[in-house]
Parts: structure tokens; sequence; C-alpha cells
């Protein structure tokens, strides 16, 4: 077995079960999927498979290496990420749904679970720092680094594109249950206290050099 098939399945199982470890991403595709429904879980999915996206194309241009070594760009990101994740959580603490949106509020909920998933990502700088400390341990010696990178960022949306569809499967057959008055609201709770807890850690980290 050649060392770039040999590299690819070794991220393939790294990537596999980092993708399926329970984090912000399955806790919004869940919380989408149950109260907003199938169609904008999916968006929201895209979103946040576009942020990783994004990650792996800057650390392949070696932009996002800026954030290794410029202690004011990774704080500018980290603030604005915990910010963001505390705002988001605090307004479903606040203002829990007990029901879905209007017809009319259709066209920007979906755009709205879009840029949900995408921020999520893009202003999460423990992102970026994985992606730079994660994607180049698994390029081989003698191959063109940019390409590879590319292409393992697009192996680990394409992992993530799965994940995300079983979970969108499986709350498919209880969505009724699940799109309840009082069962919706406890869902926007505990996401916002995760995402606020989230949040809140993101703020308060001291940066490990």
């Amino acid at each position: 077995m050649d060392t770039v098939t040999t590299a690819l399945l070794a991220f393939v199982a790294a990537a596999g079960l980092l993708t399926i470890t329970p984090g912000l991403d399955t806790a919004l595709v869940l919380r989408t999927a149950a109260v907003e429904g199938s169609r904008r879980a999916v968006l929201a999915a895209i979103g946040i498979l576009s942020g990783c996206l994004c990650w792996a194309f800057l650390v392949a241009a070696g932009l996002a290496a800026l954030l290794a070594v410029s202690r004011m760009a990774y704080e500018i990101l980290r603030l604005a990420g915990a910010a963001y994740l505390i705002w988001m959580g605090w307004r479903m603490l606040r203002h829990p749904r007990t029901q879905l949106a209007a017809p009319g509020e259709a066209s920007g909920s979906a755009w709205g679970a879009f840029a949900r998933g995408a921020l999520t990502n893009l202003l999460n700088p423990k992102v970026g720092i994985f992606y730079i400390s994660f994607l180049p341990g698994f390029v081989p010696h003698g191959e063109p680094v940019g390409p590879f990178i590319v292409l393992l960022g697009v192996i680990h949306a394409a992992l993530g594109a799965a994940w995300f569809a079983c979970l969108i499967l499986a709350c498919a057959p209880i969505a009724r249950a699940l799109r309840l008055p009082a069962v919706l609201r406890k869902l926007d709770r505990a996401t916002g206290a995760l995402f606020v807890t989230f949040g809140v850690g993101l703020a308060l980290e001291t940066r490990r050099v």
C-alpha cells in the first residue's frame, strides 16, 4: 500500500471519529432539524461544511497560519466568535420558540440557518488552529502540501455531510413530537445553554503557546 493511500485511510479514520464526537455542529444540526425541519437543517449543515472548506483553503494558502503566530489576529477572532456564540445562545434562552416560523418567514429563516452554520465555524479560531495542526500531519512526504490539504478538507466535509445526513434522517420519524411547544422550548434552551457555555469558554480561554 503506497504512502498516499495509507495517509488517506489514516485521515478518514481519525477525521471520522472527530466528526461523530458531539459538539456545537452536531447540536446545531439536531436542533435545526427538530425545530425548523429537514430542509433548513440541510442548509445549516451546508453552512457548517462551507466553513470547514473555507478553513481548509485558508490553511492550504498559508493564510490561516497567521492565527498561529499573531496573537492580535487570534484574539480578535476569538472574541468575535465568543460574542457571536453567547449572543445566539442568549437569544435561544431568552426567547425559546413555541412554534415553527410562519410561511412568510421561510426565506429569511432558510438563509439564517445557513448563516448560523457558517458563522459557527468561521468565527471559531479553534477550528482554524485545529486545521493548521491536524491536516498537515497527514500530508505524505513529497506530495504538494496545498492541494493535498484541500483534498483532506474535502474528505472531512464529505464525512461531515454523511454524518449530518444520518442525524437529519434520524430526526424525521419523531419530527412531529419534537415540534410540540413544550419540546421546542426545551430544545432551544438546551441548545442555547450549550452555545453560551462554549462561548464563555472561548472568551475565557488563555491561548496556549
